[in-house]
């Protein structure tokens, strides 16, 4: 018997014995008396990022415009919100996606108790996106916001496309020196527009 079987022998005969995942109530993990709209603006203010409630969308559509009049690189991935940057593609490489200043992207779910976000692929049109922009801006209906991460597991369907992320606020980093820096390797700002 050389070392390696030996090894796993060991490792065999003092395997714990299996047990059953808990069974757990979503419904005791989220209380009815806790407004989860607000509790998603706090969170997610609290992480770096910023959250605007909007009646309508036509405040999204004059900051797109006023922005590339000002000769800014905006990447538009909503129809409602205007033209559709249709250039940005899943192939596109980083050195083409560097110099976009702002990126508009719907969201699929917000998620209360950690303020991130649900994107599927299809959304963000290039995985790179929503990292590579200077400045992300993820627009978001109101009435997709849940309590906490069970719940927002529950609406996510992880067969429906072969990538998505949860997203929580701007990109950050305390890691030299314990000094909290901003932008470190991502965009540099997460606005969330919420509409009702």
């Amino acid at each position: 018997m050389n070392s390696r079987e030996k090894i796993l022998g060991a490792i065999s005969i003092n395997k714990p014995s299996l047990i059953e995942l808990p069974v757990i109530d979503i419904k005791s993990t989220s209380s009815l008396s806790v407004d989860w709209v607000d509790e998603f603006i706090k969170t997610l203010e609290s992480i770096g990022g910023k959250v605007v409630q909007l009646s309508s969308i036509d405040l999204i559509k004059l900051e797109i415009q006023e922005a590339k009049l000002r000769g800014e690189y905006i990447v538009n991935t909503l129809p409602v919100l205007g033209e559709v940057n249709n250039e940005i593609n899943p192939t596109m490489e980083a050195s083409l996606l560097e110099s976009i200043d702002r990126a508009y992207i719907e969201g699929s779910i917000g998620v209360a108790e950690n303020g991130s976000v649900w994107l599927y692929e299809n959304q963000i049109k290039n995985r790179l996106l929503p990292f590579i922009c200077q400045h992300l801006v993820i627009c978001l209906n109101i009435n997709k916001i849940v309590p906490n991460m069970h719940e927002a597991y529950q609406q996510v369907d992880v067969a429906k496309e072969g990538y998505g992320v949860f997203l929580a606020g701007p990109s950050k980093t305390a890691d030299i020196e314990q000094s909290l820096v901003i932008g470190a390797h991502g965009a540099r700002s997460l606005l969330v527009y919420l509409i009702s």
